[in-house]
């Protein structure tokens, strides 16, 4: 929570330099050891939990404020981002809206303002982000997806709503180039598709469709170092899956 001044400083700034009524709010997905993490802001004092978010800037596109939202959390740009949903709530905000209501007089008060916020979901690599907090929080790192603290405000369902998109994408383009290593296992990528989809796939059917795409290469190195027949290693055909994203295939898993 802000004290009394830092209201004051922040909501003056907002006013003069934010679009009022409009937040983003990011679902940031990575995947590391196999399972599914999602990127939270730990608020400082307090304690509670956020998705990544911020406000638009007033002559900023909104695909812009999103990139530079994510880019301020994880260090990264050319980040995969898909709009999925827009909330709108009336009693979305009123948690900010008790909690700030009387230290600033309305008309000054930035949290005053019902918000509709724009959900982005964003694919990353995991071990490429550098995880930064903003102005309000302690911390911002990794939780995994199976394992979440409680989330405030409507953000958990948020983070729903961010999950059915992902795991609809996968019914008509491609995932992992964004998540996986340059190089990867046929068992690995499926590992990863079981994961989102939480539910077991077959491995033949699995193998021939995602081949079937044409969107990997199959390297001629070897997977070393197990205890079983090492497999081959893949790596994604950037031209082809370039294609696949922007005209999509067909079929459910």
């Amino acid at each position: 929570m802000l004290t009394k001044k830092e209201l004051k400083e922040y909501c003056s700034n907002a006013r003069e330099n934010y679009l009022p009524h409009i937040s983003i709010d990011c679902v940031v997905f990575g995947f590391h050891e196999g399972l599914m993490k999602v990127l939270l802001l730990q608020i400082k004092n307090g304690g509670e939990w956020y998705l990544p978010g911020g406000f638009v800037l007033k002559k900023e596109p909104i695909e812009t404020a999103a990139n530079r939202v994510l880019k301020e959390r994880t260090g990264l740009n050319n980040i995969f981002l898909q709009q999925f949903h827009v909330f709108g709530d009336p009693e979305r905000s009123k948690q900010h809206f008790d909690m700030y209501k009387d230290m600033l007089p309305a008309k000054d008060n930035w949290f005053t303002n019902r918000f509709l916020t724009i959900g982005y979901y964003a694919l990353v690599d995991f071990y490429n982000v550098n995880p930064a907090p903003d102005q309000f929080s302690a911390d911002c790192i990794w939780c995994d997806l199976n394992n979440l603290p409680e989330l405030k405000l409507d953000h958990a369902a948020i983070l729903k709503t961010a999950l059915d998109a992902l795991r609809l994408q996968l019914n008509y383009q491609p995932i992992g180039y964004n998540l996986m290593p340059k190089e990867f296992t046929m068992p690995e990528l499926q590992k990863l598709y079981e994961t989102i989809l939480d539910e077991k796939l077959d491995r033949r059917n699995f193998q021939r469709r995602m081949l079937g795409f044409g969107i990997l290469k199959r390297s001629e190195q070897l997977r070393r170092g197990g205890a079983h027949k090492a497999p081959y290693l893949y790596s994604f055909e950037l031209e082809n899956y370039n294609a696949a994203l922007k005209e999509g295939f067909k079929g459910r898993w």
